[in-house]
């Protein structure tokens, strides 16, 4: 076959275009964090003010949820999905259990994700736009594996019909938590 499925052509290009950011983002806060571990003085790129602010959120605990540095997960984990957003590009049909992984590899990012969310938002108290851009693409790719794996089945076809609405809602949410949790700030700066 040497042309991708069509349905899965879109996926493969959100794969390596929403990998391909996320891997940025995730590179960008490595070295960041590389520069801050040198230079302890030093400020990062992405610390604007004090709610925009990567520094603040290197600094925290959760900035290493598994005793190294988050990026480091993001690091492999995009490279692991613009490869596979590549190999579709070709025609590569990927047997059941590559699917399987790589559900199960996007629903623990999607689940790490919304715990960083919390924690930036009502813990640290600090927003990083890198850390945001991954919040981002990971929510896409995985709402995407995600209707990739209930096609045919009947919730598939119910959330098919319906599945930009949803993810916009999605980040509406969150766009709407990160004003809520932050409204003192963002009013002061009006």
């Amino acid at each position: 076959m040497t042309t991708v499925e069509r349905p899965h052509r879109g996926l493969a290009w959100l794969y390596v275009v929403g990998g391909a950011f996320g891997l940025a983002a995730a590179v960008t806060l490595t070295i960041e964090k590389i520069e801050k571990l040198r230079n302890p003085a030093y400020v990062p790129s992405c610390s604007l003010n004090p709610v925009v602010s990567c520094g603040s959120v290197m600094d925290s605990p959760q900035a290493a949820a598994f005793g190294f540095p988050n990026p480091l997960i993001g690091i492999a984990a995009f490279s692991v999905v613009v490869t596979v957003g590549v190999a579709l590009l070709t025609g590569y049909r990927p047997p059941r259990w590559v699917w399987a992984g790589l559900q199960v590899g996007v629903t623990f990012g999607v689940v790490f994700v919304h715990w960083l969310v919390v924690q930036s938002l009502y813990r640290i108290h600090a927003l990083c736009p890198y850390c945001m851009v991954v919040w981002v693409v990971t929510i896409a790719i995985f709402w995407y594996t995600t209707l990739r794996t209930l096609a045919g089945t009947r919730p598939g076809a119910v959330l098919v019909r319906v599945h930009s609405g949803l993810l916009a809602l999605w980040y509406v949410v969150i766009a709407g938590l990160i004003v809520q949790a932050f409204w003192d700030y963002w009013v002061s700066v009006i």
